[in-house]
């Protein structure tokens, strides 16, 4: 059965993005191996904010190799967007209803794993329905003292188990927990 992994970077002081929405505080290291994460999934789930946002983006034609590839691997993915509007989309399929069983049923197709890519309404809807299996928390060197926090409507604790701990030379901190 597939993982439904969380993916996702926050500040030293919790925050996923910035008061008006910022993300510049990410730091991407070439020691991360994101493409070692991106082999391990063919599917990308998507809140609609965050797929209208980056779920088509396409980097500058001047970008670095790197990063062309990189998003080259990401869009090679089977992407589904949980939103309340039903849209006709080439490159994404729209669940807007039974979130529950649909993401029970994908996971049960066989494959590799699943990014939960975000946004904060669809990971607290996640953390809510326990959708997910996986949390890869990037803690970056930075206190933002407001934004967006990762755990905002947690209405009941969350255990997890540390699984795995990577430090990266920028000084990110990789945290892996299962539920």
């Amino acid at each position: 059965m597939k993982k439904v992994i969380l993916d996702l970077a926050t500040t030293l002081d919790g925050f996923i993005e910035g008061p008006n929405g910022e993300i510049d505080w990410c730091i991407m290291d070439d020691d991360m191996d994101f493409d070692g994460f991106l082999s391990g999934i063919d599917t990308i789930f998507y809140g609609r904010k965050s797929y209208d946002l980056w779920g088509n983006y396409q980097p500058e034609e001047n970008a670095a190799p790197a990063e062309q590839q990189l998003w080259k691997g990401v869009h090679a993915k089977d992407k589904f967007v949980f939103s309340s509007q039903h849209r006709e989309d080439e490159n994404a399929t729209f669940i807007t209803s039974d979130i529950i069983e649909k993401v029970t049923e994908i996971k049960n197709q066989g494959g590799k794993d699943i990014w939960l890519y975000g946004g904060a309404s669809l990971i607290n809807t996640f953390i809510q329905n326990n959708l997910m299996d996986v949390y890869r928390i990037s803690v970056h060197p930075v206190a933002l003292g407001t934004g967006k926090p990762l755990f905002e409507e947690l209405k009941e604790r969350l255990n997890l188990k540390l699984i795995k701990t990577n430090v990266f030379k920028s000084g990110v901190v990789q945290l892996i927990y299962e539920v």
